[in-house]
């Protein structure tokens, strides 16, 4: 495997609020820095790459009103790397515009897909495990995803099945996957968990650009032509043009559903890297750093008294003092202020809509 033939897919075109006030749908999730070190999300996910894949050979997948955002924060990725949608068509037209983008410079890539939005804590292993799917996708007409080790019975994630006794006989790490879960209810999420053939689906993906391709066409023959036939206007000035035209008449349809729920050889390649997608100001409230009380303080000037299990998010340098609070969100973001309990974050839609 030829390092150069490696490349990274980050797809940014979510519109998620759920962070709000620190995220709106101008300004999302991954575009803001949620645990207060200077990176923003989609930041990380490129950082955690490097000495992988280079930066010219990542792409960046996002909407069209996201692309000055991406510039700014990404200036070390080339322009011509990032791809507008001018529509929401979900993740499966997103995977085969930018897998005949890539074909279309490198039929031999091998490509990583991640999403943009999702924090990784042990980068060594991470490094380790993307290296070693890569080389196993460059031998194989094989399509792996990155499956996570469940540590609790969580209704949050889809799960994928796989009898992780019988590994492939190219890497002792992967697995043929059976069959994916959706997202369950407590109850099967307490089976899955403790029957210890389930893994939480990190929304992770690694092939062949060849074997992606051929699945499309096989599997989702529509959306594929689509992109097929702009084959002669990648990497010219009528791309985004020609984009902006046959884009919105693609299905709106995920990639599991499109293809990895039909195709045959798709393997999971269980790991542990500390991995999250911290969806929820509560899944932030048990990864950051806590007190001896169970707070999260994000911010330079905050007091805390006679407060516990709490997430107090306030960088914009003004003194917070809280007295009396026990599982609540405090949250600032230039004009907005947010005072929820923690147990009742779902409601933040709401309340931001007002």
């Amino acid at each position: 495997m030829k390092t150069a033939d490696n490349h990274l897919v980050i797809m940014a075109g979510g519109v998620g609020s759920r962070f709000w006030p620190m995220s709106t749908p101008e300004r999302p999730k991954q575009f803001i820095d949620v645990f207060g070190t200077g990176r923003t999300f989609i930041q990380m996910t490129v950082d955690r790459f490097k000495g992988v894949i280079a930066p010219e050979n990542t792409w960046i997948v996002t909407s069209a009103s996201y692309a000055d955002i991406v510039k700014e924060q990404l200036p070390e990725i080339p322009v011509s790397n990032i791809l507008l949608e001018p529509c929401r068509r979900n993740t499966a037209p997103c995977i085969a515009y930018v897998s005949w983008r890539i074909k279309a410079k490198n039929p031999k890539a091998n490509i990583v897909v991640a999403p943009s939005d999702h924090l990784v804590t042990d980068v060594v292993e991470f490094q380790r495990v993307i290296k070693s799917a890569l080389q196993f996708v460059s031998e194989t007409d094989s399509i792996v995803t990155l499956g996570m080790h469940p540590t609790r019975p969580e209704t949050g994630y889809g799960y994928i099945q796989a009898n992780l006794y019988e590994p492939s006989l190219r890497n002792k790490e992967i697995f043929h996957v059976d069959s994916f879960k959706e997202k369950p209810d407590l109850r099967t999420a307490n089976l899955y968990l403790n029957s210890k053939e389930y893994l939480w689906n990190s929304g992770i993906f690694v092939w062949n650009v060849r074997t992606i391709v051929n699945a499309l066409r096989v599997y989702q023959p529509d959306v594929n032509e689509i992109f097929e036939n702009l084959l002669p206007f990648y990497g010219t000035d009528k791309e985004q043009e020609m984009i902006n035209q046959e884009f919105p008449k693609s299905v709106n349809i995920s990639i599991d559903y499109a293809v990895l729920e039909k195709a045959d050889e798709i393997f999971v390649f269980p790991a542990d890297f500390g991995w999250s997608d911290v969806g929820t100001w509560g899944s932030l409230h048990t990864l950051a750093a806590a007190d001896e009380n169970g707070n999260n303080t994000i911010g330079q000037n905050i007091k805390l008294y006679e407060s516990s299990n709490c997430v107090v998010h306030t960088t914009q340098e003004r003194k917070v003092v809280i007295q009396g609070l026990d599982g609540y969100i405090v949250a600032e973001k230039d004009n907005t202020l947010l005072i929820c309990k923690l147990e009742e974050e779902q409601r933040i839609k709401e309340f931001s809509a007002d």
